[in-house]
């Protein structure tokens, strides 16, 4: 029998759960460095209490990162009608490491769990993947007819490329600016992506629009 004691506890519980996601994303939103203790503070609850719901830090960025980030086909709606994949690649790399940079204190945060804590990583958002395959989706049933690996090569390949890490790597310890490291990676993420067009005969680029 559910007693009303019981539908209050776990009405306060879910208050409490939200408390603590939004307060990590109001952290995020801020570009402060974001802990599980700031958090705790900013939630007015305390670290254990924090540490409850949310077992690790990548777990609660995780909770609060995915909801921030619009669907990959969403993202890419400006470029919805366009059936070159290159020009869909640049627009996905561009929109992560946009993305990236608003909210780097939460992804250096979660890389650095999952450096350290590798069984981690599996927590962490998909989206670069995301929107890499929503990209090369014109070029499903087409990259690959004849080598049906082509197209999942390719997505490898530019998860590589699109990606918070390589653009941390070339703002920390190559010392480019944030804009002239993305401008890096859209022309690598273009290279690979006209390569692997270029060596499957089954396809033209661009294709139709």
């Amino acid at each position: 029998m559910i007693t009303g004691d019981d539908t209050g506890r776990a009405n306060q519980k879910k208050r409490t759960r939200i408390a603590i996601v939004e307060a990590c994303r109001e952290i995020i939103r801020s570009g402060g460095p974001v802990t599980m203790p700031e958090v705790a503070r900013s939630a007015l609850v305390s670290e254990a209490t924090a540490y409850r719901y949310f077992p690790d830090l990548a777990s609660l960025l995780n909770q609060a990162l995915v909801a921030m980030w619009p669907s990959p086909a969403d993202a890419l709606a400006p470029v919805a009608d366009s059936r070159d994949p290159v020009e869909r690649v640049v627009f996905a790399c561009e929109f992560l490491l946009r993305g990236v940079l608003a909210n780097q204190g939460a992804v250096r945060a979660m890389i650095s769990a999952t450096i350290t804590r590798p069984a981690l990583a599996a927590t962490r958002p998909g989206i670069r993947f995301g929107l890499i395959d929503q990209a090369l989706a014109p070029l499903n049933g087409t990259l690959g007819a004849t080598d049906p690996g082509g197209l999942a090569q390719l997505k490898l390949d530019l998860a590589a490329v699109v990606s918070a890490e390589a653009l941390f790597s070339l703002t920390d310890l190559a010392g480019l600016t944030p804009d002239d490291a993305i401008a890096s990676l859209v022309r690598t993420a273009t290279t690979v992506t006209e390569a692997a067009l270029r060596n499957d005969p089954t396809v033209s680029s661009p294709l139709p629009r």
